[in-house]
């Protein structure tokens, strides 16, 4: 078995903390394996040029569907929601990105599965040039938000961005490039060729209008365990200033942290230098984990969905600042705190990313 589904098949069949010394006493058993995913997912918008109105054309959703999305309430999505409207719809693109060791990308790709089994299309999480669950924190941050730019052009819904450790350094560093804080021009970039494209704006699915990659708004980005330690590794100095200020290229950001988090903790996770702040007009929330959480295995959460108990609780899960859990379950509730938060975060922007298109499709502009 490759090293990939066996360390997957382990996480997701314990259902409990893996040490670091079992992690990379297996992969250096199996470090002769590598992961591959077979996988292919093209839309017809992908491949063709783009001009007013193509993508909201393409998007065809009966009357009927159309108006069950405008009276959802984002904010309360249910399980039975899922079921019966939004599982015949289009979603945002999420973008995971994994933290720094070999083996941590097996964590994101558990989340993965987690959505993937709450409801959400699988082909708007997997990278459609490869079917990775993820992508790398080593990514240039600048290609990633010339392919969110892409994604938005081609998809019509903004993107949503996942990081994790090393991940949410560069998920924040990516909301910094879109705002212009780096550089004045990105290039669009195209994952299924895996270049630069030799423009710098999209044309806009809902409006028409041209849309430069800097200056472009996502929906929704959170992190977790981001900060600490990290932000001295040379590939994050750049960060050092900038990791607890939120620019206004996201709609809305979650930061979670929680105590004696050596990796991702600032004062390892306590006091108010692990809250983030906006710097613009940004929805800004700062959540606290319990300290009994791993910074390493929060995003291992693919048995939080297998069981019918705990995925009914994270449906029904109202966010809050500094969460608790009260309720005992008879399967594993491990990282269901962080999960259900970000699951109902997804949810929320799925919907109102829906409804804006649906109102962009009946009142197109001039």
């Amino acid at each position: 078995m490759a090293l990939g589904p066996l360390l997957t098949y382990y996480c997701d069949k314990m259902g409990k903390k893996l040490s670091v010394l079992l992690y990379l006493v297996i992969f250096t058993v199996f470090a002769g394996g590598c992961v591959t995913h077979e996988y292919a997912y093209r839309l017809p918008t992908y491949e063709i040029p783009l001009e007013k109105g193509t993508v909201l054309r393409s998007i065809n959703l009966p009357a009927d569907l159309e108006e069950k999305i405008l009276a959802l309430d984002p904010v309360s999505v249910s399980g039975k929601d899922i079921n019966e409207v939004l599982f015949r719809t289009p979603a945002p693109r999420i973008m995971n990105i994994h933290g720094g060791i070999y083996p941590v990308f097996l964590l994101m790709e558990s989340f993965s599965k987690f959505l993937i089994l709450m409801g959400y299309p699988e082909d708007k999480i997997r990278n459609p040039a490869d079917g990775s669950y993820s992508y790398s924190c080593y990514e240039n941050s600048g290609k990633l938000a010339g392919m969110l730019a892409w994604y938005y052009e081609k998809e019509g819904l903004r993107p949503i961005i996942v990081g994790h450790s090393q991940g949410g350094i560069q998920t924040v560093k990516v909301l910094h490039k879109l705002a212009g804080r780096f550089e004045k021009e990105l290039p669009v970039w195209n994952p299924l060729e895996g270049k630069e494209e030799n423009r710098f704006s999209i044309t806009d699915p809902l409006t028409g209008r041209q849309q430069p990659v800097v200056g472009m708004k996502i929906s929704y980005a959170t992190v977790v365990g981001a900060g600490g330690i990290s932000r001295f590794l040379p590939n994050q100095w750049v960060m050092m200033n900038k990791l607890r200020s939120i620019p206004d290229s996201v709609v809305e950001f979650t930061g979670f942290y929680m105590g004696l988090d050596v990796f991702g903790g600032d004062l390892l996770g306590f006091g108010p230098l692990n809250k983030f702040e906006p710097d613009g007009a940004a929805a800004i929330r700062s959540v606290k984990l319990p300290a009994a959480y791993s910074h390493i295995f929060v995003p291992l959460t693919r048995h939080l969905a297998r069981s019918r108990e705990t995925r009914d609780w994270i449906n029904s899960y109202t966010p809050s600042e500094e969460p608790r859990l009260t309720v005992e379950f008879k399967s594993s509730s491990m990282n269901i705190l962080w999960a259900a938060d970000v699951w109902h975060s997804i949810k929320k922007h799925w919907v109102l990313e829906l409804q804006n298109l649906i109102r962009a499709k009946r009142n197109p502009g001039p």
